[in-house]
């Protein structure tokens, strides 16, 4: 859509700024002046292919929708709710609650400073609690990742780190919410071969076994430890380089996945067919080590924090933790300090 600064869709929405862009089309911020509030206004490409993805997008949020008129419980707050959708001269447009940065954009911009551990802390239980929902609800995200994570207010305190010798920025509200349903995928509908971006893609799913609500769970895992480090686990573009920096990182691949995969030819005799004398082999010994030697502090909580990490990362998809299981797990039990508030602390803690 050819659009500028003040025109008005539906006399209703008065284009402000535009927010950011992508392959489907634009997201840009509204006066909605029905409800005297600023919105985010999502609009597609005029396009038959987007066009279909933005109506299986809006029944999955219609979904979600409902379940929030359903249900009271505090955590369904924690994804992205819609407010309308139209056509727009075959423009499919979608307004939602205007949120502010990306966890991944407030990462970059601190120049990939890591969150403090408090903060992930609550981040991370909100996080789990919202994907949580969605898949009792029988939906599968497919695409969590920092840019899908947003905060709701990202203003923040600019502190001296004494340990980097810089300016640090610390987030005053760790508020956020769950974004881009665009992927999201019903327990009932057909399984694309291929979901997630490629970071945060679980095993099964780099196999081609078939994949459900615990690819969800691998990419969490892969999420938080780029917040604690500042840094993504996974980088790399290609298959079999992803397969080496896992076992690198977690350890073997199980023998049970190598026969019931559907991609043999990453394999030689059952097991990963990979030179560690070549180029590539040595790149994957140098970037990655085994997990537990990320550790930044051998801190209680931080140890609470690695083996929630483990449990998320398990490479088959029925040991893999679930949300339930996930939500009690010591680290989100663990509080270093009564005076201060969980939910906002800005403690180091390393």
């Amino acid at each position: 859509l050819i659009y500028k600064s003040g025109d008005v869709l539906q006399d209703r929405y008065e284009i402000v700024d535009t927010l950011g862009e992508g392959t489907f089309g634009k997201v840009v911020q509204c006066l909605d002046h029905s409800r005297n509030r600023q919105v985010a206004l999502k609009i597609i490409k005029n396009q038959e292919k987007y066009r279909e993805a933005a109506r299986l997008e809006i029944n999955v949020l219609e979904r979600i929708n409902l379940g929030v008129f359903f249900c009271c419980d505090f955590q369904i707050n924690l994804s992205l709710h819609m407010l309308d959708w139209f056509n727009y001269y075959g423009h499919v447009c979608i307004s939602f609650e205007l949120l502010s940065l990306s966890t991944f954009d407030f990462l970059k911009e601190n120049n990939f400073l890591p969150y403090p551990i408090n903060q992930i802390r609550h981040m991370a239980h909100q996080i789990c609690h919202a994907v949580s929902f969605l898949h009792d609800n029988k939906l599968t995200h497919t695409d969590l990742k920092p840019e899908n994570i947003l905060f709701v207010n990202s203003h923040y305190t600019l502190t001296y780190n004494s340990e980097k010798k810089c300016n640090e920025r610390r987030i005053n509200d760790t508020t956020v919410r769950l974004v881009d349903f665009g992927s999201a995928t019903f327990d009932h509908e057909h399984h694309s071969a291929i979901i997630s971006t490629r970071h945060y893609r679980a095993p099964e799913v780099i196999l081609e076994m078939g994949w459900s609500h615990p690819c969800d769970v691998w990419s969490i895992g892969c999420i938080l430890f780029e917040y604690y480090e500042g840094f993504t686990l996974f980088q790399t573009h290609d298959n079999k380089e992803h397969l080496a920096m896992m076992e690198r990182i977690l350890g073997p691949i199980p023998p049970r996945m190598i026969q019931r995969s559907r991609k043999q030819k990453y394999f030689h005799r059952g097991r990963l067919d990979w030179n560690e004398c070549s180029k590539a082999g040595r790149y994957v010994k140098t970037k990655c080590k085994p997990l537990k030697k990320y550790l930044l502090s051998h801190g209680t909580e931080h140890h609470h924090f690695f083996d929630l990490l483990e449990k998320t990362m398990e490479y088959e998809p029925l040991k893999r933790i679930s949300f339930t299981s996930a939500l009690n797990h010591p680290f989100f039990l663990y509080q270093p300090k009564k005076s201060q508030s969980w939910r906002n602390s800005c403690d180091m803690s390393r």
